[in-house]
């Protein structure tokens, strides 16, 4: 008897462990494996620029020249991802909480209008922009009806410009408005969700105390959503920020991110040890930032 218990509580104890086996293999194959072969590649050199082959050789150098060589493309990328982030905050918080709080009967039907143009390819909505944009689109015509050609063409933010020439298509503004459609929706869920869990009756607790709407909202709904909001700020800036469909179709030369760059190194220079070095510092740059991010909202809760 006793054998028998020594025996079923060795598999009590390593029972965890063969549940946890599948993930953590898969974890390694398609996580740890690629990452590894990544940093072998970034530590290489190329011997030869015209025949894709690289020569491992623990060269550190070729992280600071991927930021040398690519520092104005990292800053735009942070920039024009940062800017989408904050309009998409601007905007999809309102429409979350309206359909939260005010949707009815029609929330399923507000919520499947969010998610409608993820049944489109992100390529095919993206180029659909360029036809909006462009000088003959909608988009310029309600502007020049309502005579603000002049205003967005003077409107230059840090470097980021609405309109030019007449013309939406082709400038930061352009790519920040991508950016900005194609991953809102990854703002709306989840601040949707966390205002979704809110108690009604707090807020009417908050009043029967004398609180006004306002501050009712200051104090209750928005320390309540902000697991929400952290959630849908990772989910659209670390995308928006390695993305290059965009400032590929909607942009110019002067608009390249660092996917850009990358898939330029990759596909057409062939120079994977520098397409993987920036790719580290890509990476590397992101965690350090979503941490620093964590640290600064205080959200421990993301529930």
């Amino acid at each position: 008897m006793a054998g028998t218990a020594n025996s079923s509580s060795r598999k009590g104890r390593f029972a965890p462990y063969g549940l946890l086996s599948p993930g953590i293999l898969w974890l390694i194959l398609f996580f740890v494996v690629p990452m590894w072969t990544l940093l072998r590649t970034a530590l290489s050199t190329k011997p030869n620029r015209y025949v894709p082959q690289y020569v491992f050789d623990w060269k550190f150098s070729n992280f600071s020249d991927a930021i040398s060589d690519n520092s104005d493309a990292l800053l735009r990328s942070f920039k024009y991802a940062g800017a989408a982030t904050i309009l998409a905050i601007l905007i999809g918080y309102p429409l979350a909480y309206f359909i939260a709080f005010r949707g009815g009967k029609y929330k399923n039907v507000l919520l499947g209008a969010v998610v409608v143009p993820f049944f489109t390819s992100f390529l095919i909505r993206t180029i659909a922009w360029q036809t909006i944009l462009g000088g003959d689109g909608p988009a310029v015509s309600i502007i020049n009806r309502l005579h603000l050609t002049g205003f967005l063409e003077w409107f230059d933010f840090g470097g980021i410009q609405v309109m030019k020439n007449g013309i939406l298509l082709n400038t930061p503004g352009a790519v920040i408005g991508g950016l900005t459609y194609n991953f809102i929706s990854f703002m709306i869920l989840p601040i949707y969700v966390a205002l979704e869990k809110i108690d009604p009756n707090l807020t009417e607790a908050a009043k029967d105390l004398y609180s006004t709407p306002a501050s009712a909202f200051r104090r209750v709904v928005l320390p309540l959503s902000l697991p929400g909001v952290f959630a849908g700020t990772l989910l659209t800036f670390i995308p928006a920020a390695g993305d290059f469909i965009n400032a590929e179709l909607l942009g110019n030369a002067q608009t390249s991110m660092v996917g850009s760059k990358i898939s330029t190194m990759f596909l057409k220079e062939n120079n994977y040890p520098g397409a993987a070095a920036m790719s580290f510092v890509f990476m590397a740059i992101i965690t350090v930032a979503v941490l620093i991010y964590a640290r600064v909202l205080g959200t421990d809760d993301l529930t």
